[in-house]
């Protein structure tokens, strides 16, 4: 699997929240300024080809569909993050929000429990 280019994440995003859609339904849920439809419709191919989506076939319409997951693709995303930055440490992640944050023992604390129950 690929990272997304910022653009093809967007759209990701919006077919995560639809399950499956048209282009148009995509460009509906875009922000404005709108992209122009010919964009969107490369882009929705790119993600095609990429193995994000998936279409079925409506005589020339085509409706698409995640077949990655988003949940599949955070992980992804978050452990080529931890390795890119981090070394692959949880931890030095986890002092970098700390201490870049300030955080306050007690959320420490809060945070500390959470992972606990994670484990568990």
């Amino acid at each position: 699997m690929k990272e997304l280019a910022r653009v093809e994440e967007q759209i990701m995003k919006i077919f995560w929240a639809l399950k499956k859609g048209l282009v148009k339904d995509v460009l509906e849920k875009m922000p404005d300024p709108k992209p122009a439809y010919n964009s969107v419709l490369t882009t929705v191919r790119i993600l095609e080809k990429k193995g994000f989506l998936d279409h079925k076939a409506y005589g020339k319409t085509h409706e698409y569909y995640p077949i990655i997951s988003k949940e599949r693709y955070t992980v992804f995303y978050l452990n080529n993050f931890l390795k890119g930055y981090f070394n692959g440490s949880f931890e030095g992640l986890v002092s970098f929000f700390v201490k870049e944050n300030n955080f306050s023992e007690e959320e420490i604390e809060k945070l500390m429990e959470e992972v606990k129950k994670q484990q568990e």
